[in-house]
């Protein structure tokens, strides 16, 4: 999932290189962080967060196979 998010996210920023994702495993679901630099915060997001929402479902899509529930924040 790490892999995923990353690839998404370094496609759609000016500074790739700046691109961070964590992942915290718990019991039962599985919480994915994604930091990027301050000025491609809005890239990452999107207007009305709809970039942000179709990441949130590719990945979802991709853990259903696991059968954990994915989560994915944006931290600042």
């Amino acid at each position: 999932m790490v892999e995923l998010v990353e690839a998404i996210a370094k496609a759609l920023v000016d500074h790739p290189k700046d691109v961070y994702v964590n992942e915290v495993e718990g019991r039962q679901s599985i919480i994915i962080e994604l930091k990027v630099a301050p000025e491609d915060m809005g890239k990452v997001i999107g207007k009305q967060g709809r970039i942000a929402k179709a990441i949130r479902t590719v990945v979802k899509a991709a853990a259903s196979k696991d059968n954990k529930k994915v989560v994915v924040e944006i931290i600042q």
